[in-house]
């Protein structure tokens, strides 16, 4: 299928099933937030201060998964199942080592984490810094569960099977929609646990992934049956992981990075408290748009690293073509959403708690919606191009792109605004300005990458 489909059918048939699983991941996310913040705006601003740090535990699990996914896909478009099957079992390996040092984190350090994170400024600090403690110990000590999840998605993924992969989302995140109110909020017999509540209710949703991925990862795809008698290190295949998951992984906790930063910066402000929630919902809100685009994403990888790997050079453009032409009519539309109906979507996060503070929030809310989605078009350039790089083993690429964007780029616009205006308004377009340049820079390394490796093909 990855290498005969038509590609409007196959692009479609590959990454609907994953954008709909992600769909349902941002819903949770979403969902956890305004559980939250109803239960408390002091819990909601704990959660988003410990989220960086929970950001480094997702980025090595999805990026290390990166890796894994692109190698997997290159051996089968080689039709070299057995190599395939060694680079999922030593993939298994790094993901299981990544998921013990954050249950170390989680066990020893997370109250240094937030004592990092949570700035003096804020109003509550320290009763924040003990809510982001509680929770982000219980998420990074029960680690595994996301490890072992984002493991058996992407070997299902990688064979075309994201039908399955997407019910293994599905699963955890509705289990995750179910338990967090009754844990959140004592439902049901259920002791009221508050910001502890949502947080394991999040590592139960990851748990059931996990199995579920096992499952239907042993039963239902036979490419890549794992077999403990074929288990052994390959240092050769975790070098060739580790050259596309590495700087996957860097780019995604470069996130995490811009994250405290940008905390750091909105805490200076008057409003720093409503700022930073303000920042937590923007990125909730904005995955049910950036969610399909990853999709896309993520399905390309599968199909252009298998055409590369069988060498068919059309193929492999027009699978970019069509996933560009799809995620630009996805960011559109979410342009749009943001543009007209702001205000509705920052209500979802009211809380009678704390009328200030929620006051605050759907004020700075609406002009932060508007100014940031002027970005969503050049952001659908660079996601696509980056899963390219990544597609072929040019990691290093979205790695360099990612970091111009969200360090060289967005932080030093963002302190030099919060420099010049005192209105918290204006920190919002450091988001298009680092969203542009970052994807000029894309599309010059698109440029060498072509003449380099697609046009040889």
């Amino acid at each position: 299928m990855l290498g005969t489909m038509p590609m409007r059918a196959l692009v479609p048939k590959i990454s609907v099933p994953v954008m709909m699983s992600m769909l349902v991941q941002a819903l949770y996310n979403v969902v956890d937030s305004i559980f939250v913040a109803r239960f408390s705006p002091t819990g909601l601003t704990a959660v988003s201060l410990a989220y960086p740090i929970q950001m480094l535990m997702i980025a090595l699990s999805t990026g290390m998964g990166v890796g894994i996914s692109s190698l997997i896909s290159r051996r089968l478009g080689e039709k070299s199942s057995d190599q395939a099957r060694l680079a999922a079992w030593n993939g298994l390996a790094i993901l299981v080592c990544g998921s013990l040092l954050f249950t170390v984190l989680g066990l020893f350090f997370a109250p240094a984490c937030m004592r990092l994170t949570v700035s003096d400024n804020l109003a509550g600090a320290e009763e924040i810094r003990q809510l982001g403690t509680t929770y982000l110990s219980i998420v990074c000590t029960f680690s595994l569960g996301l490890f072992m999840a984002i493991q058996f998605e992407r070997m299902l993924q990688s064979t075309g099977n994201t039908i399955l992969a997407m019910a293994t989302q599905m699963a955890g995140a509705v289990t995750n929609i179910i338990l967090d109110p009754i844990m959140i909020f004592g439902l049901l017999g259920c002791p009221s646990l508050g910001v502890a509540g949502a947080a394991i209710a999040t590592v139960i949703g990851q748990f059931v992934s996990a199995i579920l991925g096992l499952v239907l990862n042993q039963k239902k795809n036979p490419e890549l049956i794992l077999h403990v008698r074929e288990f052994h290190l390959n240092l050769q295949l975790i070098r060739l992981i580790l050259a596309v998951g590495f700087p996957s992984t860097i780019m995604q906790a470069i996130s995490s990075v811009m994250n405290i930063g940008m905390n750091a910066i909105l805490s200076g402000y008057a409003e720093g408290n409503a700022a930073v929630n303000v920042l937590n919902v923007y990125f909730k809100l904005q995955s049910f748009i950036f969610m399909p685009v990853f999709g896309l994403s993520t399905g390309l990888i599968a199909i252009v690293g298998y055409n590369f790997g069988a060498r068919d050079r059309q193929r492999v453009y027009d699978a970019i073509k069509v996933a560009l032409l799809y995620a630009l009519v996805i960011m559109l539309i979410g342009t749009l959403i943001f543009w007209t109906i702001p205000g509705p979507l920052m209500s979802l996060f009211e809380s009678d708690a704390d009328a200030v503070v929620t006051a605050a929030m759907s004020r700075i809310g609406v002009h932060a919606l508007n100014i940031i989605s002027l970005s969503f078009l050049a952001a659908a350039v660079g996601i696509i191009l980056s899963s390219v790089y990544q597609a072929v083993g040019k990691g290093l690429y979205s790695l360099i792109m990612s970091v111009c964007r969200q360090l060289l780029v967005l932080l030093p616009v963002a302190f030099l605004i919060s420099r010049l205006s005192p209105d918290v308004a204006q920190i919002w377009w450091c988001f298009p300005i680092s969203e542009v340049v970052s994807c000029v820079i894309c599309l010059l390394l698109y440029r060498k990458l072509d003449r380099t490796m697609l046009a040889t093909l």
